[in-house]
């Protein structure tokens, strides 16, 4: 089964704007560079920096707790660790986040942005060593075949912003949930991973990706399409490599 990769994206704040990235490289063990690298705290979490483990999303200030959160614009510089931020009806900021005063200023202004939306207090928390703000603590990269979107948006008659399923790659070419069927290896440009196993989705999926107000049911349209609330796959990189927009995406 051969596909190309129409997409590739990360997000460097868990719940916040994805990036659009035209390459990569990717490294056994690992997810995408920079890839939920920080998240942002909703009250205490008992996250543990000196032993880090993965706990629930929704400790953090993402789309399936605070829809508001889609109403915020990130873009990330990783050369200097910066974040830019914008929000209606507030100041823009650029701020380091790899610096604790940098990232209580990102709390500070994030805090006014949401309002009542939050539980608080927030805190933004940077990702020790090698470890990630994962949904899954087995799952690194996740891919969505936007053919099943497509054919899923047929069914229950409504266009269906890809971007609603926060993945890492997208892929053209693939028949229909025939993602849901692999069960082994997946040859990613220069790269290669294993299948980790089906995604189920949240009600994130129910969140407008500009606009920050649930306006879709995806759950219920999949339980009533397909009797399942799966789309999409998680990935574990097995051998490095480069991975680029255009490339092959390959599966047994």
């Amino acid at each position: 089964m051969r596909g190309v990769l129409a997409s590739l994206c990360r997000h460097p704040v868990k719940g916040f704007t994805p990036e659009a990235l035209d390459r990569v490289d990717l490294y056994a063990g690992e997810g995408v560079p920079f890839d939920r690298a920080y998240a942002v705290e909703d009250g205490p979490s008992g996250f543990d920096p000196a032993a880090p483990a993965h706990i629930s999303k929704m400790c953090f200030t993402v789309l399936a707790k605070i829809p508001e959160v889609a109403r915020v614009r990130t873009r990330f510089d990783e050369t200097t660790h910066t974040l830019h931020a914008t929000a209606p009806n507030a100041a823009p900021i650029a701020t380091k986040l790899n610096e604790e005063d940098g990232r209580d200023v990102f709390a500070a202004w994030l805090t006014d942005v949401l309002g009542d939306a939050i539980r608080g207090p927030l805190r933004v928390l940077p990702a020790p060593g090698a470890h990630r703000f994962y949904d899954d603590e087995a799952g690194f990269i996740s891919l969505i075949n936007l053919e099943s979107v497509r054919e899923l948006g047929r069914r229950i008659d409504r266009d269906i912003d890809p971007l609603r399923f926060r993945a890492n790659l997208y892929i053209e070419g693939w028949p229909p949930w025939s993602e849901l069927e692999l069960k082994d290896e997946v040859k990613l440009g220069q790269a290669r991973a294993r299948v980790v196993k089906p995604i189920p989705r949240c009600v994130a999926t129910h969140v407008h990706p500009g606009a920050g107000v649930r306006d879709l049911d995806v759950l219920d349209g999949l339980r009533r399409a397909y009797g399942h609330v799966l789309c999409g796959v998680y990935l574990r990189v097995e051998a490095p490599g480069a991975l680029r927009v255009g490339d092959a995406i390959e599966a047994a």
